[in-house]
């Protein structure tokens, strides 16, 4: 009875034979499978490239505000330390310093920039010559400071003297004696603004003469690569600091070996532009901004009268801010741009800045344009007045 009990339950379960997948099945389930994948990869290589896109926008604009940066610092800086007389030579602006298209700008300035002095010359022995002891004892500066370092000679009793010279040499006073700088004659290897030169002064102009630190500092952008299109500065591709790379921001000065270097300060950077304004009639309101006129401002030390030099000095001596754009574009073309940009968007090519046109092409290149306005803060600020 209990035997056929337990042969009836176990009777009642069907138990089908096993089987596995048909080919249809596996088909159906690689075709699905495969399509997320495509899926997958399609959504990485789009979430790749915007994020390899904003990488590049992020690096584009950290180089902008870089440049920004160094370019308004130094235009606010731009105649510290210098006497009234030659302030007009505190900036020099270049319209059109490279070639078209872009044609972007370049603007010379010279100051006092990062260390003040205020020291008169006691006596003039061929190129030595003798310090106030007193005054040296009352500017921060040890012997070593002064050495290679670049001055801009006044005269007091001699209007229109002046040199820059390279200080070679510094012996240190001993007790109440004068110190004595060994400056060669000669202009520094890179002209200054304004057409400031050495007037050739003979040693009786330089009695009571001031000594201030100076420094001269160009910005220029080089569109092309190509050092030829820069004649003035003469650059030489893996010498002084120039790289020879298209789009990249210089600031050209002089070093400690009186040597002239090219420092690079930022890349992909496509166009820079200044304009200038101030009451430049003289007429009591400030003027629109206007670009730098090359003919009628740039003073010229060889062709220029006295008159002439002295005309556009005043005329610099107007000029308070100056507007700076810094255009920038990224490296590499956007690999997430779909489609043709509208060519009313100015994103992917270039726009017009200051006098400089729009470009004609869509590059698709990602632009990032930085406007700022700089206030001249000493051109009638002298740190030497006591």
């Amino acid at each position: 009875m209990k035997a056929q009990i337990l042969s009836g339950r176990f009777s009642s379960f069907n138990v089908s034979p096993k089987r596995g997948f048909t080919v249809i099945e596996i088909l159906v389930g690689s075709l699905i499978m495969l399509a997320i994948i495509m899926a997958t990869l399609a959504l990485y290589t789009k979430s790749n490239r915007v994020s390899v896109d904003q990488q590049g926008f992020a690096e584009l604009q950290h180089d902008v505000r870089a440049a920004m940066y160094f370019v308004s610092r130094d235009i606010r800086s731009a105649g510290i330390g210098l006497i009234t007389d030659i302030v007009g030579c505190s900036l020099e602006g270049i319209d059109g310093h490279g070639p078209a298209p872009e044609s972007p700008d370049s603007l010379k300035l010279m100051g006092g920039f990062d260390a003040p002095l205020s020291l008169s010359v006691q006596d003039v022995d061929g190129t030595n010559f003798k310090v106030d002891a007193s005054e040296m004892n009352n500017n921060p500066y040890q012997e070593e400071d002064y050495e290679n370092m670049d001055i801009i000679i006044t005269s007091q009793i001699c209007p229109g003297c002046f040199a820059i010279r390279h200080i070679s040499n510094v012996s240190w006073p001993d007790g109440g004696s004068p110190a004595t700088f060994v400056m060669p004659p000669g202009q520094s290897n890179f002209n200054p603004p304004g057409g400031l030169s050495d007037t050739g002064c003979d040693p009786g102009c330089w009695a009571d003469a001031k000594i201030t630190f100076v420094e001269i500092k160009q910005y220029w952008l080089d569109t092309t690569g190509n050092p030829g299109d820069y004649p003035d500065l003469n650059p030489v591709v893996g010498q002084d600091g120039y790289l020879g790379i298209p789009y990249t921001l210089y600031l050209t000065s002089i070093d400690k070996n009186e040597s002239i270097t090219h420092m690079p300060l930022a890349l992909n950077i496509e166009n820079l532009q200044f304009q200038y304004f101030g009451d430049l009639d003289d007429d009591g309101i400030l003027d629109a901004p206007i670009d730098w006129e090359n003919s009628n401002w740039t003073i010229d030390p060889i062709n220029d009268d006295e008159a002439t030099k002295q005309a556009k000095m005043d005329l610099i001596r107007r000029i308070h801010m100056v507007r700076i754009w810094v255009l920038g574009r990224t490296k590499n073309p956007y690999m997430g741009v779909s489609g043709i940009p509208s060519t009313n968007l100015h994103l992917y090519r270039r726009p017009a800045v200051a006098n400089s046109p729009v470009g004609e092409e869509t590059d698709k290149h990602r632009r990032f344009l930085l406007e700022s306005t700089a206030q001249i803060r000493n051109l009638s600020l002298n740190l030497y007045n006591h």
